[in-house]
């Protein structure tokens, strides 16, 4: 029997093996993952090919960005259906087209900004839009930064420095939008998700997270709800307690839990369990698509065991199938 994850209005089926890749592919490290309005998935992995789209299904349809990604990280798709691909490699957001044109490049590649520095970029993490079409960026491993740019990358202001005071931060993990123009970031290593408005000025936070790492809005214009991938412990002191992660949390516009799927019992690659949900999406019906890079996790959770095959093969991305009853 699959696994249900949730309870009461948010109870999810877990679909296994649901990616159905040609023969010796395989999706390695699955860092993001969009649904376009077709509820066509894209699945942003650091593989041989960046990036595979499946049909809701998991047939697989197409590939591209080989030769052109140089590891992949973040993945946001606009109500026109462009995706804008943030590498964290090479220290740029690219918008491409459905099949792979590129369309915009903001940044240099394979030229960082210095450590720290406050520039854009060194090791940018995800993207999100204003409903002016603006592009924020999360900035990301080399700083501590949310970058705002026109729609054609012209870059119009930055916020944030390194620190635990609010509206500074300590790994920016992940960036999200809601149709008001609320900025929320996944500000990881200070366990938060931090809420800004469009100018970048501090509002709020939400606490109660673990190492918060994916961030997805959804659920309509007026009473958004937030899925929340959380990593699970990072150190070995702490890394066979119970409640920590990995784990989906579903939280309201006020950042209230209103849901939680898995993390009790730690990582594992059981159905059901996590390894490190790094990137969100959801389709047309409401199923949730898992991005997961437990190939680099592995070791951070699993350090004396050897990693099996199928992590490789097929366990970097889950599809969460919402029960209708």
């Amino acid at each position: 029997m699959p696994a249900i994850l949730g309870s009461g209005e948010h109870r999810y089926r877990v679909v296994d093996n649901f990616a159905k890749l040609p023969d010796g592919w395989q999706l390695t490290d699955v860092a993001s993952v969009a649904v376009d309005s077709k509820d066509r998935v894209y699945v942003f992995n650091r593989g041989a090919h960046p990036m595979v789209v499946l049909d809701r299904d998991g047939s697989f349809l197409r590939s591209w960005g080989e030769g052109l990604f140089s590891r992949a990280h973040g993945l946001h798709i606009d109500a026109d259906d462009n995706l804008y691909c943030t590498d964290d490699g090479d220290h740029t957001v690219r918008k491409c087209t459905t099949d792979g044109k590129v369309l915009l490049t903001i940044g240099i590649p394979e030229k960082p900004a210095p450590f720290m520095s406050g520039d854009p970029f060194h090791r940018c993490t995800h993207t999100a839009l204003s409903p002016k079409g603006e592009i924020y960026v999360s900035d990301g491993y080399g700083n501590a930064r949310v970058h705002k740019f026109t729609p054609d990358g012209k870059l119009l202001k930055s916020w944030g420095e390194p620190g635990t005071d609010p509206g500074q931060f300590n790994i920016v993990h992940n960036i999200a939008t809601d149709a008001d123009g609320w900025v929320y970031v996944a500000d990881r290593e200070n366990h938060r998700v931090q809420v800004f408005n469009g100018e970048g000025k501090y509002e709020t936070q939400w606490n109660n997270l673990h190492r918060p790492c994916a961030l997805c809005c959804c659920g309509g214009t007026k009473s958004p709800t937030f899925v929340i991938g959380e990593l699970g412990p990072g150190f070995a002191i702490n890394r066979n307690v119970r409640n920590l992660g990995p784990r989906l949390s579903i939280v309201d516009a006020k950042g209230k839990r209103i849901a939680r799927l898995g993390g009790e019992e730690g990582p594992g690659v059981a159905s059901g369990k996590f390894l490190a949900p790094h990137g969100i999406a959801l389709d047309s019906r409401g199923d949730i698509y898992v991005g997961e890079v437990g190939v680099t996790n592995w070791d951070t959770s699993f350090p004396d065991e050897e990693m099996p095959a199928a992590v490789r093969a097929t366990r970097c991305l889950q599809k969460l199938e919402r029960v209708r009853e």
